[in-house]
């Protein structure tokens, strides 16, 4: 089927639709001259009724095929123009959204530094202009590697590094390595369950994940962020849900919320700052392991969870997981 799938190119469709078009004019001239020459030389002699009958009823039947067909293709290039017009808003947002993440820490930097230089700053305030600009620093830097990781993931040039771990061990490890990167109290996550099963992983992509979905759970906390994390094996897949009490989902923002440049307007919550890629990103690295994501949420102010699925080394083809480990750079080995 990839084959035909240049079929569905709008200037395909374009063009196909005018072939249609012409045909059915092509048509219509060619039984109009047809019936003049017949009648003209023997109109005389044969019933009209008898000579254009059947013709009539071919031209009749083509004609309406070939006119579904033109509208077909005309009402197709529209839906296709519509999207492109929904893209393209997305993708202004975006660059706005972008260009305000990259000036926020670029004003903040230049700012301590201009402070800096005017005035004699010594000591300990030094010192703090300096852990501030390193943070502003580290921001600026990892939206940048963030874009950059996208890029690649779309385009398949990431160098992935897959290797079967155990995975309880593993997952814990990264959450707290996440907890401490947000400075989240020990207390704001609990995680409950066991998942004694392991999986083919890129430790450093799910790291990616579980630090998007962390961070969600913080912009769209109200008040301190308190998030719940459940571990679970089952016969088939990894199974991990991170549930928050954050300002919740609607119905029609599930459909979309993994969706590029997607962002979720929230009255509750109106200056939260993104781009709109980081649950897009999660949604593409959880697929490229084979697995899926969804979410759920019984609505306004009443929380959201994450349900990740991912399936387990022992249930997993044999040729799936060859195509994982052949493209690592590591041995296989079991971190368990």
């Amino acid at each position: 089927m990839k084959k035909f799938h240049f079929l569905k190119h709008p200037v395909v469709i374009f063009v196909l639709a005018q072939l249609a078009w012409l045909s059915l004019v092509g048509i219509w001239i060619y039984w109009y001259i047809s019936n003049y020459i017949i009648f003209d030389l023997v109109g005389d002699k044969v019933s009209p009724q008898l000579v254009s009958k059947s013709i009539n009823l071919f031209v009749l039947i083509t004609g309406l095929f070939l006119l579904v067909a033109v509208l077909t293709g005309m009402y197709l290039i529209f839906i296709y123009l519509n999207k492109q017009l929904h893209l393209t808003k997305l993708y202004d947002n975006f660059i706005g959204n972008v260009t305000h993440e990259l000036k926020s820490p670029l004003a903040s930097i230049q700012l301590y530094l201009e402070t800096m230089n005017i005035r004699d700053v010594t000591g300990a305030k030094q010192k703090e202009f300096i852990a501030l600009m390193r943070k502003d620093a580290n921001r600026l830097n990892y939206l940048i590697n963030s874009l950059l990781q996208i890029s690649g993931l779309e385009q398949k040039k990431i160098a992935h590094s897959f290797d079967i771990y155990s995975l309880e061990p593993l997952v814990r490890n990264l959450i707290s390595e996440s907890a401490r990167q947000f400075n989240i109290p020990d207390d704001a996550i609990k995680i409950t369950g066991t998942a004694p099963c392991s999986c083919v992983l890129d430790t450093n992509a799910i790291k990616i994940v579980i630090d998007n979905l962390i961070d969600n759970a913080i912009k769209y906390s109200k008040e301190t962020v308190q998030l719940k994390i459940q571990l679970a094996c089952n016969s088939k897949s990894f199974v991990i849900q991170f549930i928050d009490q954050g300002v919740g989902i609607s119905p029609k923002d599930r459909k979309e919320v993994f969706k590029k440049f997607h962002r979720i307007y929230n009255p509750d919550s109106p200056n939260v700052k993104g781009t709109g890629l980081g649950l897009y990103w999660v949604k593409e690295i959880i697929k490229y392991h084979g697995g899926k994501i969804s979410v759920f949420s019984e609505g306004r102010n009443k929380g959201s969870t994450f349900k990740i699925e991912l399936p387990i080394y022992q249930t997993t083809k044999k040729r799936y997981i060859n195509s994982l480990l052949k493209i690592s750079t590591k041995n296989v080995k079991n971190d368990g």
